[in-house]
């Protein structure tokens, strides 16, 4: 279940919601340090799309790659979403 505050960044920030379910399969997770989970797409994921969906048909989601979201640590609520501007660190 998504956030009203998730619903409206999605929205400014162009996010569709095929990318937030493929968020959900296939994003790697990090803890954000504040009680939340952090899931992105990294080189693992995105390979792991390839290997389910095809190359060509990834390569088209480029635009949408470089998107996150901050669910509750208990999975259930997505706090926010975005698109990352740098790498997340591990």
């Amino acid at each position: 279940m998504k956030t009203l505050h998730a619903q409206k960044r999605a929205q400014q920030r162009g996010i569709p919601p095929f990318i937030d379910e493929l968020l959900d399969l296939y994003g790697c997770e990090r803890h954000d340090g504040h009680g939340g989970v952090l899931r992105f797409f990294n080189k693992k994921s995105v390979r792991a799309m390839e290997r389910d969906m095809g190359r060509k048909p990834v390569s088209r989601l480029a635009e949408w790659l470089r998107a996150y979201k901050v669910v509750t640590s208990s999975f259930e609520d997505t706090i926010t979403t975005g698109k990352l501007f740098r790498r997340v660190l591990h």
